[in-house]
């Protein structure tokens, strides 16, 4: 395959699934990691994709773009583990917990499976599969069901009423966006009323955001700065907006990605 054939195969693959790995790139069209690497850069420079850590996403952020998991997954990867290993430390043994769905909470999960004689109440079907995969007898995952979004959350009223009929101790709620006029944001209608009815059904809330996502606003309220009684980031964040967000939340939490993932 030539250069200009296998580049517009894989911007026919960013504009399919939202983002790409390089290294599932590599592997689908059996070349180097510096090949893929290259192709990439051209694209980017062409301004036909976003080059991200360990990949490429599709290119433009508005108020209703929602990008897929796939794409997700590969932003500020590094910063997601630190947020999701300090989140971790929030949660007790024998409680009941809600997950929203997202990459940063999926990355909760996995540190998750280790705490005992949980109930985990998720509209992730990729957080579900984390569990289910765990095979532990002494917790319980409840599904809610639901329409599925580009971002594999369960949606919609099906989803809402599932929650609604549930308390749990804990919300762990990922975001599209936060910023102190729209509060924290999601690009998706359906997927923000079922996450507002996670808030409801929650006793205490703790958001987990990157520092890329402050100052990007969603459609979607989900809730206010000052509803989050625990706002987990990392220490990407400006100076201002630490200090708009610690006179708004309830407690914030800031994490140095090299020192918490041991990098």
């Amino acid at each position: 395959m030539l250069a200009q054939q296998r580049q517009q195969a894989i911007l026919d693959l960013v504009q399919q699934r939202g983002g790409v790995r390089v290294a599932d790139l590599v592997r689908e069209f059996g070349v180097s990691d510096m090949t893929i690497r290259r192709d990439l850069e051209v694209l980017a420079e062409r301004g036909l994709v976003a080059k991200v850590h360990g990949g490429a996403t599709t290119v433009g952020a508005g108020s209703t773009e929602e990008p897929g998991f796939a794409a997700k997954s590969v932003r500020q990867r590094q910063e997601k583990e630190a947020i999701a290993r300090r989140a971790a430390q929030l949660v007790r043994p024998g409680t009941a917990v809600a997950v929203s769905a997202g990459t940063t909470t999926w990355t909760l999960a996995n540190h998750l499976i280790d705490v005992p004689e949980l109930t985990v109440v998720t509209n992730s079907i990729q957080i579900a599969d984390v569990f289910y995969r765990a095979g532990r007898a002494d917790q319980t995952i409840v599904l809610t069901g639901g329409i599925r979004t580009p971002s594999d959350a369960l949606v919609g009223p099906v989803a809402v009423t599932a929650i609604r009929s549930l308390n749990v101790d804990l919300l762990l709620l990922g975001v599209h966006g936060m910023s102190t006029r729209a509060g924290f944001t999601t690009p998706n209608l359906m997927e923000a009323e079922t996450d507002r009815a996670m808030v409801g059904a929650a006793r205490r809330l703790a958001v987990l955001a990157d520092h890329t996502k402050w100052g990007t606003v969603g459609l979607s309220t989900i809730a206010r700065l000052g509803d989050a009684d625990v706002l987990v980031t990392d220490s990407g964040l400006g100076d201002e907006a630490c200090k708009s967000l610690a006179e708004q939340v309830g407690e914030l939490i800031t994490v140095d990605p090299a020192t918490e993932t041991g990098a």
